[in-house]
């Protein structure tokens, strides 16, 4: 997908399309780094979106990794799938993560990476998503997501980091991805203590 007809698509869905401007390529290697991803055996992502977060992780997992990204918007959904045949693409809401899981015969994930525009979400889908993560998610798997910079001063952004901080036992930043549309950092998240 362009980057304009993105764009298009933001303003068409603001309430579903959380960004703006698919993400910048030092984003993308940010939500990866720091999860062994090259060594995992399961990589799920939430959010799609365009992909090219998708493309990172297809680029860095084992040949035989299963990799699943999960997206709500169809056409975005099949543009992934076309665009990259080897993942497998499932059109459906974050919040089924357990029943998606089971269509493919895995217990667990080894890594949940997420593009979902958290700042944008009502508590309640936060804390349904993020039980759902919890629950699916490997005693020593890693949990990744974004927030943009201006994000985590909405009452939604705040929200959500205190969920993370009540759910993880280690909830680590990244400096500041300023050549994203809009300035970006990652949360990397782990049940353990790291």
């Amino acid at each position: 997908m362009s980057k304009i007809r993105f764009f298009m698509k933001f303003l068409s869905s603001p309430n579903t399309i959380g960004a703006i401007w698919p993400s910048s390529p030092g984003l993308c290697r940010a939500m990866i780094s720091g999860i062994n991803i090259e060594q995992l055996d399961s990589v799920i992502e939430l959010g799609g979106g365009t992909g090219v977060i998708t493309r990172c992780i297809a680029d860095s997992v084992m040949p035989n990794a299963a990799v699943i990204s999960i997206e709500l918007d169809a056409r975005l959904a099949a543009d992934i799938q076309r665009n990259l045949p080897r993942i497998t693409v499932v059109n459906d809401s974050a919040i089924n993560l357990r029943q998606i899981l089971d269509n493919y015969n895995l217990k667990n994930a080894s890594a949940i990476v997420s593009g979902l525009p958290w700042a944008i979400f009502p508590d309640k889908l936060q804390t349904d998503i993020l039980d759902a993560i919890m629950q699916n998610l490997a005693p020593d798997g890693f949990f990744t997501t974004f927030a943009y910079v201006q994000g985590t001063y909405l009452p939604a952004g705040r929200r959500f980091r205190k969920y993370l901080h009540q759910r993880f036992n280690s909830v680590e930043t990244s400096p500041v991805i300023w050549r994203n549309l809009p300035p970006a950092f990652v949360y990397r998240c782990s049940k353990v203590k790291l």
